[in-house]
């Protein structure tokens, strides 16, 4: 039991302080020769030992951020402008102290979910495996290129949806010839065209479940080693949702590695075969869907 008195069962990590050969810096998850071997990578065959092939490691991982204007000054266009002359910083900066010590490891084949109530550090987690944020302390190892997926995720408003769909495709490293053989099947995906032509239309006049429902799509026309999704499915109709879900039980079979976040507590049952639960920064439970999300409800 944690000293806030919350139940915590995490999944079994190696010593991740004390690998043979381990040295300090980034690395990936593969333990590949000339990269930092992972902690909780496969080890030689042995009874009792997992031989799964890890992903994303997480080695009790700290993500502090600092929070500007929150003292006096806030909103004030003249006392921002002082503080840029003067280089000084407004007096209400505080530091937030986002994800404390969190550790696991994720393999090939898993679909994770993340619960918890907001604010409790989900989708900085999510951010920080992506390599978007660095961590204070503590580090994370990936193997291969993970893709972060959110409801906020870029889109070029003034383009239209054949075209976000183009260069998302080459963004995420399609060619040509496979945007152009996969453009369809997005579309119809999507379900953007069901009421009219919209996909010929600039994003700016989608709503925000279209633009939602349009990026998912896009993202999954391509099988990824490790794909995080933040909340993207929240937005779209129950066909969409149930779509959705079957295509992320596809990357799953395809040996990639899912992460969802979601508030649907139905969507995770659905979609994923293991749960984190956070609160406050902290990893409060790890372990198989319906133990933790039962959990997860019974606290609340």
């Amino acid at each position: 039991m944690s000293s806030s008195g919350r139940r915590r069962r995490s999944t079994a990590v190696a010593d991740l302080t004390t690998l043979p050969g381990e040295t300090t810096g980034t690395g990936d998850a593969s333990g590949r020769p000339g990269t930092t071997p992972a902690p909780g990578a496969p080890a030689p065959v042995a009874d009792g030992r997992d031989d799964r092939v890890p992903t994303v490691v997480a080695d009790h991982v700290h993500i502090v951020y600092k929070v500007h204007g929150a003292g006096s000054g806030r909103g004030n266009a003249v006392s921002a402008l002082r503080r840029i002359v003067r280089r000084t910083t407004t007096a209400g900066t505080r530091e937030v102290h986002a994800v404390r010590g969190v550790t696991f490891v994720a393999h090939k084949g898993e679909a994770i979910g993340l619960i918890g109530s907001n604010g409790s550090g989900k989708s900085t987690l999510l951010r920080a495996i992506a390599g978007l944020l660095p961590p204070a302390s503590g580090r994370v190892y990936t193997d291969g290129q993970p893709s972060l997926l959110g409801v906020n995720a870029a889109m070029m408003n003034d383009l239209t949806g054949e075209k976000n769909v183009i260069l998302g495709g080459l963004a995420m490293g399609m060619s040509r010839e496979e945007v152009r053989a996969r453009y369809q099947g997005i579309v119809d995906f999507s379900g953007i065209n069901e009421k009219g032509d919209f996909i010929s239309l600039p994003m700016r006049t989608y709503s925000s479940g279209m633009a939602a429902r349009l990026r998912f799509s896009i993202a999954a026309a391509k099988n990824h080693d490790v794909l995080m999704i933040d909340e993207a499915l929240a937005t779209g109709d129950r066909a969409f949702q149930k779509r959705s879900e079957a295509r992320i039980r596809e990357l799953r079979e395809e040996a990639g590695t899912v992460f969802l976040v979601s508030h649907n507590n139905k969507s995770i049952r659905d979609t994923c075969d293991r749960v984190l639960w956070l609160e406050k920064g902290e990893l409060v439970m790890d372990g198989p869907t319906e133990e933790v999300v039962s959990a997860y409800e019974a606290h609340k």
